[in-house]
């Protein structure tokens, strides 16, 4: 039945599906999990790296990037196709500041990247963008912001947020420790909180893993990898003690 309602983006299913927009969010569901987290005074993104060719140059993949000076953006999905996404939002945020002399608010360039993402979903001869976008960033006024688009074109903002593979775990440990998360206002702690967030849905080293902090007026700041190799460490002994304490209960 769905084969005869995913041949072209524009045909609902009798259920009210859009098939190539689900086919669409599938591809986000299987690509790399990407975690945000929005404190106080910054913005800490992380993504999982995947590769395991020694051969692969990693410096050649990147999937933390800048929009403009005060925006940061990771992904889950196509990377593809979150290339010539990030090349639009990055021409758009220039146009905006040359019009109207100021840089452009991050819900804009979110609200511009998730009606991109809507328009190729009514579109005949295009498919919808495989990717769901985290954007992070600071206003005028010095107050960040974290916003996370969908295929479909939907966006929401968020105090933390998660996709990708493992993108379903990692939220739930977010929502566990939801007060800590928000309250983390110095940046070792998110850092930390978002390097736990990644590990929740599997086993990573410090070279599969990618994670920058952008501060009110500051460049971006790439985590070096002994720091993130700390965190990694001591992660590991709190769930070791966590899962000792559980068996330890158990048995009582």
């Amino acid at each position: 039945m769905a084969d005869r309602y995913d041949r072209a983006v524009t045909i609902y299913s009798p259920d009210g599906h859009l098939l190539q927009v689900e086919y669409a969010q599938e591809a986000v569901r299987r690509g790399s999990t990407a975690v945000g987290l929005r404190t106080n005074d910054c913005i800490v993104v992380g993504v999982e790296k995947r590769c395991g060719n020694p051969l692969f140059e990693e410096r050649s993949m990147r999937k933390i990037c800048m929009l403009d000076e005060h925006v940061v953006m990771t992904f889950a999905g196509l990377t593809a196709d979150a290339r010539v996404l990030i090349s639009r939002a990055q021409a758009e945020a220039q146009s905006y500041r040359l019009n109207f002399e100021r840089p452009v608010t991050v819900e804009y360039i979110t609200r511009f990247i998730a009606q991109m993402k809507q328009n190729y979903t009514q579109s005949n001869g295009r498919r919808p963008f495989g990717l769901s976008c985290l954007m992070g960033g600071f206003d005028g006024d010095g107050k960040p912001h974290l916003f996370q688009t969908e295929p479909s074109g939907i966006y929401y903002e968020w105090s933390g947020n998660s996709t990708g593979r493992a993108g379903h775990t990692a939220r739930e440990y977010m929502e566990k420790h939801a007060g800590e998360l928000v309250d983390s206002v110095d940046e070792p702690t998110a850092v930390k909180h978002v390097v736990r967030t990644l590990m929740s849905g599997t086993t990573l080293n410090e070279h599969q893993l990618e994670v920058a902090v952008l501060r009110f007026n500051q460049p971006l700041c790439m985590i070096e990898r002994h720091v993130l190799a700390d965190h990694i460490e001591a992660i590991r002994r709190e769930i070791d003690a966590e899962l000792k304490a559980t068996q330890l209960a158990n048995k009582l």
